[in-house]
């Protein structure tokens, strides 16, 4: 099963995320009180053999929050929150002044909840409405432990091949931009079911040559 993507496939899958993100800032500037840029400039596509190693490198250095995709669609998002973001949409959204550190409290937590269910709704909104498909994203979940566990148990039923992008948070002073990493994983057989549609949509106008 050939789940390789093209360039253009690759630049198609970002800007839907973009458009999607777009829209979410929106929302997160509401509570953040300052306008808020969020962009997608990379993504990187990985095979299962590299997912856990990944997964471990973010989350020594990140809180994770989680959230599952279901519907017509199959998959889950894990957005890493780093010291650096968690101090900054601390003292802009709580008025907090916190260290730079991963020790959340139940408030902060309630915030990094609140913001992966913005950015994952947005996501999983604009998804549904490019490429028609009935999906919804659950409550985000901070979990407990090493994700790999779980993610062990998940991966050699679900042969999940992950989207993997960072997304740049720049707040309105322009004095800090943040990456957040975001994994976006799909089972393969919803990975296919992109990608299929992604390819029967006629992007450059090809038959206006014809």
């Amino acid at each position: 099963m050939d789940l390789s993507m093209t360039d253009l496939e690759r630049d198609i899958i970002r800007e839907i995320l973009n458009i999607g993100l777009a829209r979410a800032a929106d929302s997160f500037a509401v509570i953040a009180q300052e306008r808020v840029l969020l962009e997608v400039p990379n993504i990187d596509l990985l095979v299962s053999d590299d997912i856990l190693q990944r997964v471990r490198e973010y989350q020594a250095k990140h809180v994770p929050i989680q959230s599952d995709i279901r519907g017509d669609f199959n998959g889950t998002t894990l957005m890493f929150f780093s010291g650096q973001h968690i101090q900054r949409l601390s003292r802009v959204c709580l008025r907090m002044k916190t260290d730079e550190t991963l020790e959340v409290n139940e408030l902060q937590e309630s915030l990094l909840l609140e913001i992966s269910n913005i950015i994952t709704g947005a996501l999983v909104t604009q998804l549904a409405n490019i490429l028609k498909a009935n999906i919804y994203g659950a409550p985000p979940t901070a979990p407990r432990g090493d994700i790999t566990d779980i993610m062990h148990g998940l991966l050699p039923q679900q042969q999940l091949q992950p989207l993997i992008f960072s997304v740049i948070t720049q707040f309105s002073d322009k004095d800090n931009m943040v990456e957040l990493p975001l994994m976006l994983f799909f089972d393969r057989v919803t990975f296919m079911k992109i990608l299929e549609i992604i390819r029967s949509y006629d992007f450059l106008g090809s038959q206006m040559s014809a």
